[in-house]
């Protein structure tokens, strides 16, 4: 019997791989994939009323809010055009050097780019403006998803990271649209989320969809394979985020900077944070003002929608505070300077003496370390990095990066570091060093994507 989509009435299948061909097994838990269909019909009035009031706080999100459930208007030329799905603002800058491979090696190809949050959207936009055509991935419901898949019209699906959505994954295998999991991270936190008895089946089942994981370590690639993953079909690449372009503008802006506020001024940038961290990171730069009353502080909100409360608490608690909106740059008067505006970050990496990423006080599971590694800028984290686990550790241990243990000890690591420029140079070189010897994954992706593309 020829495999179906789950909708059938009879045997379902599901494509396996073995010993190098493909193989059918049954799909061993047919009623699961009908619950979860189900549910997800269930919960959207309620996924409705988050859009509204999603909408209320992004405007251009609610306007486009049509497209999460796969109506939109496509271009008419998207026929065999190459997907990319990037969830949110982090994978989009990771995917950036591949995207920007498949519009070099593939110049004819329309580029397809998703993401689900205003961020990522927002991100997309900046990088890639009207050469790329983006659109919000819809919610995993059957005729969402059929909807639009018919109108992008893909002949290979990317999806960066970590995304397994069961009715997107056989939708693609239906109509046979090759679909890769390219720099594929799994934690040991989503493992676990993975692993309950009643989900291993259907996890199990749409991996077996995926034609190839590229995952970034060893240790993503054995998660994978506890989750379901076919073993021969999951290779190590390499983390894309190794090659993320450096703007060659960074070094200059971030030296006009310190000539702004003086070669010899302390600062120091905390990038990236969420509810939770700002408070910790002001209190750490009172401690820091107490000994060193010139410093600055850069603070850089993760969300837009943290940009004005983070510049009302900063303002609430006296500090002399400007603003990337209202200011430009900081004046010599401002203790502490609000980075409220998307895609700034690198010149303000490459002007400090040193980078707290954030993400990582609380337990989201830290931000892109690389970005100040790359600039040579000494990196701070706290104790939850398991979004960045490997990068991370290889930042440590070859001392390009130190871990406080939690709030408590931001204040006296800042302080610490700012007063020793050696150690802070020694520290630059070496988070620079492990960027630049980790590059390459962006090359070898492409050879699994041309292959896939001849075959």
């Amino acid at each position: 019997m020829s495999p179906r989509d789950g909708h059938g009435k009879t045997t379902r299948a599901v494509w396996g791989y073995q010993t190098g061909s493909y193989t059918r097994a049954l799909f061993p838990e047919p009623a699961l994939r009908y619950l979860y269909t189900l549910a997800m019909y269930l919960v959207t009035p309620l996924i409705v009323l988050r859009l509204a009031l999603r909408g209320f706080r992004s405007r251009p999100y609610y306007w486009r809010w049509a497209e999460r459930f796969g109506f939109f208007k496509a271009p008419s030329d998207l026929t065999g055009s190459l997907w990319v799905h990037a969830v949110s603002v982090g994978e989009v800058n990771a995917a950036e050097p591949l995207i920007k491979a498949l519009r070099r090696d593939y110049p004819d190809a329309p580029l397809v780019v998703t993401t689900v949050t205003p961020t990522g959207t927002a991100r997309v936009q900046q990088l890639f403006g009207d050469s790329v055509f983006h659109v919000y991935l819809p919610y995993d419901l059957p005729y969402a998803v059929n909807r639009f898949l018919a109108g992008v019209r893909p002949r290979l699906a990317l999806i960066v990271e970590t995304e397994i959505w069961p009715n997107l994954y056989f939708a693609c295998r239906r109509r046979g649209i090759p679909l890769m999991i390219v720099n594929a991270r799994l934690s040991e936190r989503s493992l676990r989320g993975y692993r309950p008895r009643p989900l291993r089946g259907m996890v199990r089942a749409a991996l077996g969809c995926v034609r190839l994981v590229a995952a970034q370590s060893h240790a993503d690639a054995e998660r994978y394979r506890l989750i379901g993953a076919p073993a021969e079909r999951v290779l190590v690449c390499g983390n894309l985020k190794y090659d993320m372009p450096v703007p060659q503008e960074a070094p200059i802006v971030g030296a006009r900077l310190r000539d702004h506020w003086g070669a010899r001024r302390p600062v120091w940038i905390a990038a990236s944070t969420h509810e939770g961290e700002e408070q910790a990171v002001l209190d750490a730069h009172l401690a820091v003002l107490k000994r060193l009353p010139d410093a600055l502080l850069l603070i850089a909100p993760r969300h837009p929608e943290r940009f004005r409360p983070v510049e009302h608490a900063v303002r609430s608690l006296g500090f002399a505070t400007g603003t990337y909106s209202a200011d430009g740059m900081p004046a010599p008067a401002n203790q502490v300077f609000v980075i409220d505006a998307m895609g700034q970050l690198m010149p303000f990496y490459a002007a400090a003496g040193l980078a707290f990423v954030g993400g990582s006080l609380v337990p989201i599971g830290g931000h892109n370390v690389l970005e100040p590694a790359a600039l040579s800028t000494p990196v701070l984290v706290g104790p939850h990095t398991f979004n960045f686990e490997e990068i991370t550790a290889s930042l440590i241990e070859h001392g390009g990066a130190l871990r406080v243990p939690g709030s408590d000890a931001l204040g006296e690591a800042v302080l610490g570091l700012l007063r020793d420029a050696e150690r802070r140079r020694e520290m630059g070189r070496a988070a620079q060093q492990v960027f630049e010897r980790e590059r390459g994954a962006v090359g070898r992706l492409m050879h699994l994507i041309d292959a896939q593309l001849r075959a």
